[in-house]
C-alpha cells in the first residue's frame, strides 16, 4: 500500500497524533510509542530538522532606533529571519504544536517570566538553535543528510500486544 499508514484512526485524529508526537520527539529529544506510529513520527521529525538546517543561518541584522526613558534616540541591533528562515518558520508553526516552557523546582515566579520572556514559539527556537546547528555539524562531519532518528524496539505491550518501541532524536 503506497502513501501514510492508517493507523486505525480517522484522518483528523491520525494528523493529531502524528503531530502532537512529533512535537513531543522534538521538544523532549525522545518518545516512547508503537511501531507505527514511530516509522510516521520519523518521516516528519527528519523532514522538519532538514528544513531547519537548509535555513538556520538566514538571518538579517537590521539596526533600529528607539526612544529611551529619557526621549533620547538610541540605535539597537536587532536580528531578523532572513526570507528563507521566515518561510520555514511559517511552516513549522502550520505543523508543530505549542509547548510551554516548564518552570523549574524552586525557581520564583519573577526568574521565570524573565527566562521565558521574548520567547513565544519555544520548539521552533530549540528547532533552530540547538538542533539544526548540531545535526549541520553532523551531517558535515559524516557527509551524509538524514538519519536524526533511532528507533530502539521495546517488546509487545501487554494488553494488545502492539510493538512498542522508544524513537529518540541521534546524538
Amino acid at each position: 500500500m503506497a502513501g501514510n499508514r492508517k493507523l486505525n484512526r480517522p484522518t483528523d485524529q491520525r494528523v493529531a497524533i502524528v503531530r502532537g508526537l512529533t512535537t513531543d520527539l522534538l521538544w523532549y529529544g525522545r518518545i516512547e510509542t508503537t511501531e507505527a506510529r514511530a516509522k510516521e513520527v520519523r518521516k516528519q521529525a527528519e523532514k522538519i530538522i532538514t528544513m531547519g538546517i537548509k535555513t538556520y543561518e538566514d538571518v538579517v541584522t537590521v539596526t533600529k532606533s528607539k526612544l529611551n526613558d529619557k526621549g533620547q534616540k538610541v540605535e539597537t541591533e536587532v536580528k531578523n529571519d532572513g526570507p528563507a528562515r521566515l518561510n520555514a518558520r511559517r511552516r513549522m508553526m502550520a505543523y508543530l504544536y505549542e509547548r510551554k516552557i516548564e518552570r523549574n523546582e524552586g525557581e520564583k515566579k519573577a526568574v521565570y517570566k524573565v527566562r521565558v520572556e521574548g520567547n513565544k514559539h519555544p520548539v521552533i527556537t530549540k528547532i533552530f538553535d540547538e538542533l539544526a546547528p548540531k545535526y549541520a555539524k553532523r551531517a558535515e562531519e559524516k557527509g551524509q543528510g538524514g538519519g536524526y532518528t533511532r528507533i530502539i524496539k521495546m517488546g509487545p505491550r501487554r494488553g494488545d500486544c502492539a510493538e512498542t518501541v522508544i524513537l529518540e532524536l541521534v546524538d
